[in-house]
């Protein structure tokens, strides 16, 4: 999704001048009693019991994993994470310690990983010993949160990146004030734009720099200055080198962050520019024998060319790139050396799935493991083990080994970790169909209809329409237990990915280029066509809701088509004019070809609110209070326009959210019940009948 506030849209300001008549809102209807759930449904307060499972990490030695197990902490509404040890047949499973991130130092008698700690329980760096005695030491003291944590070859020293506050040097004269005086603070001076993961948007509160500390604890040492902000350090293999991504964020205020390869000298703290290329390069891994830097690029000029990442690799002085991805025309993720160093692992989406897949340096990549699942392979072993999370339309995350064939692919796993069996145990859970259907203009789009338990075909469901966000992403075949709460509530549940979805290519990727919202709309329509012709939905109980990209073309639906009972747009962007100036994201052109000064005619034509006039259906808008990167004015825009044409609609604040709706654990129970209150209220009625009774 393109990544907060200035005045009402100039738009709205003309509708204030001549309100129509307000018909009055229809009184509301309580959900439905026949929708009460048998007890072999999933139950969404069983999400407060929902965990989750990360980052698995064998050993040097093959014997032993490490893993991160995430939890809900239903006292403080967060969730929590704990490392756990295992076997490597998955046996002896037992907690470490509170913490997550953790890596196996080069020996294997450590690992460090990342917890809170001292001061103000504060996140920093701890080192534990793997023996009987597993002495554990806080190592770092620092005031900002570090990340990214990476051993030197030799176990002696660990680099990580950090934050590094900007102090405001702007000063004025300002008087002494009276004595016990108490003035307002001082502002906020913001002279640059600093686009940062961690949403800081319009500020100048810091620059990300590259550190390393000894791992016997210490003060770190700062390796890169100035006004970049720097990611993924990897030591060289005689541990004198860290190379790292970093971009200029100056230049991101201009155009598009465009990020480089560069690499620091430990010792002297010379820093070296290895790429060259237009785009994105991040990611640099050294190879074990430290000759060679695996890298992933995307060689554009524009945010909308997603889908062409490669995977390069390149000698450690930069010369010599080359692509070792071949023509794999799929989004590339999470690629790590194999430990001999002759060839390339790296994770790909595609279709719905994801999957391992091998390739030389020289290229000719082939895939490692193939099936209809959402495979995270994190390392593999001496011995040919690898490791990962693995998940399924019916199997949440779990880690899973397999041993690298030496021909063909792996298409069974060995699961071991159950996190969720105790939740799921008796549970009747919705099963998933895979379809393919052709749009208004022939394209074939991909979809899953998710059908509740006990389905019977003959009897009359209501349907919600579940768009994803991106719009540059892609919909999975993991396990969803927002979707499974959905289906264990009687409803029908088709979702997809219309063009401009990851995980086609690149051409279907920029389908939508300087057209989004457009003919995705039609490919959600003709997926809404094809369930329909299947004969077991009500058509008058039809639902859809999205956030961020799927909150844009719910927004953008309800301007369009007036076919669903009740809408729910989630974290939209609802007027591009005002959107492009106040997000959290510097790029003015994200979906234009040009600047709105130069031409707004786009920015207007794309804009759902612009449609907001044709606006019949119910319409309920739900966006994070702190989101930055779809900031609540375009909520509150839209809102207000509705209000003021009469359409039935309501604003839902979340607290504690940033872009999204459902990262507090509370919040997600939230979404989903204000979800489907607001789609009772507008088309109550039994969540599923027989078809006589239509």
């Amino acid at each position: 999704m393109p990544r907060h506030r200035l005045p009402y849209a100039a738009l709205v300001l003309l509708l204030v001048a001549t309100p129509p008549a307000v018909p009055a809102q229809p009184a509301a209807t309580p959900p439905n009693a026949a929708a009460a759930r048998p007890r072999d449904r999933v139950a969404l307060e069983q999400y407060l019991d929902w965990e989750d499972v990360q980052n698995p990490q064998i050993s040097p030695d093959g014997s032993t994993i490490i893993f991160t197990r995430r939890w809900v902490d239903k006292m403080n509404d967060r969730w929590e994470t704990s490392l756990w040890q295992m076997n490597a047949d998955g046996t002896r499973p037992r907690a470490l310690a509170q913490g997550s991130d953790a890596h196996w130092s080069p020996d294997g008698k450590r690992i460090a990983y990342i917890a809170r700690g001292e001061p103000n329980a504060s996140s920093q760096i701890f080192v534990r010993w793997m023996d009987a005695e597993g002495a554990t030491t806080q190592i770092s003291h620092v005031t900002e949160a570090p990340s990214a944590l990476e051993w030197s070859p030799d176990g002696k020293q660990l680099a990580f990146t950090m934050n590094v506050p900007v102090r405001d040097n702007w000063r004025i004269a300002m008087p002494t004030p009276p004595k016990g005086a108490k003035w307002i603070e001082a502002p906020k001076v913001v002279t640059r734009l600093n686009y940062r993961s961690d949403r800081i948007g319009f500020t100048d509160e810091a620059y990300r720099h590259v550190f390393v500390i000894p791992a016997d604890g210490g003060t770190p040492r700062q390796l890169t200055t100035g006004d970049f902000n720097h990611a993924a350090p990897s030591f060289s293999a005689d541990g004198k080198w860290v190379a790292f991504s970093a971009f200029r964020v100056a230049d991101s205020e201009r155009m598009f962050r465009r990020s480089q390869i560069y690499a620091a000298n430990v010792e002297t703290g010379e820093i070296k520019q290895l790429t060259q290329s237009v785009g994105n390069n991040g990611n640099p891994v050294y190879s074990p024998d430290g000759r060679h830097i695996a890298y992933l690029s995307a060689d554009s000029t524009d945010h909308s060319a997603t889908a062409e990442t490669k995977l390069v690799v390149m000698n450690a002085d930069g010369s010599a790139p080359h692509v070792a991805s071949g023509t794999l025309d799929r989004p590339i993720a999470g690629q790590f050396w194999s430990p001999d160093g002759a060839s390339l692992y790296f994770n790909v989406e595609s279709e719905g799935s994801r999957n391992l897949y091998v390739t030389g340096l020289t290229g000719a990549p082939r895939p490692v493991t193939t099936g209809t699942h959402v495979l995270v392979v994190s390392n593999v072993g001496r011995n040919g083990l690898a490791v990962g999370v693995r998940s399924t339309p019916t199997k949440p995350n779990d880690v899973v080994t397999f041993t690298i064939p030496k021909t063909g692919a792996a298409t069974t796993f060995a699961q071991l970790t159950n996190v969720n069996d105790d939740v799921l145990t008796g549970k009747k859970l919705a099963t998933t169909e895979e379809i393919w259907y052709p749009s208004k203009d022939g394209l074939k789009i991909q979809g899953w209809i998710v059908k509740p338990p006990d389905f019977d075909p003959s009897r009359k469901y209501p349907l919600i329409l579940d768009i994803h966000g991106g719009p540059q992403s892609m919909y999975n075949v993991a396990f969803s237990f927002a979707r499974q709460d959905h289906a264990a509530d009687g409803y029908v549940v088709l979702y997809t990915n219309p063009r401009g979805s990851t995980g086609y290519g690149i051409k279907f990727t920029n389908e939508i280029k300087n057209a989004y919202p457009g003919k995705d709309f039609d490919d959600l329509m003709a997926g809404v066509d094809t369930v329909v012709g299947r004969g077991y939905v009500d058509t008058k109980r039809m639902f859809v809701y999205g956030c961020s990209g799927g909150g844009v073309l719910t927004a953008w639906i309800v301007g369009h088509t007036d076919r669903f009972a009740a809408a729910a747009s989630l974290c939209p962007v609802t007027n591009w004019m005002s959107f492009v100036g106040t997000t959290d994201g510097a790029a003015w052109y994200d979906n234009f070809e040009k600047p709105f000064w130069e031409d707004p005619s786009e920015y207007l034509r794309r804009s759902p609110i612009m449609y907001v006039g044709n606006v019949k259906t119910p319409t309920l808008l739900m966006t994070g209070v702190q989101d930055l990167r779809t900031p609540i004015p375009q909520t509150e825009e839209f809102y207000r326009a509705l209000k003021m044409r009469g359409v039935p609609t309501a604003m839902i604040r979340m607290n504690n959210e940033y872009h999204g709706t459902s990262s507090t654990p509370s919040n997600f129970l939230r979404t989903q019940l204000y979800l489907r209150s607001w789609f009772d209220r507008f088309a109550p009625g039994p969540r599923a009948t027989t078809a006589a009774m239509q």
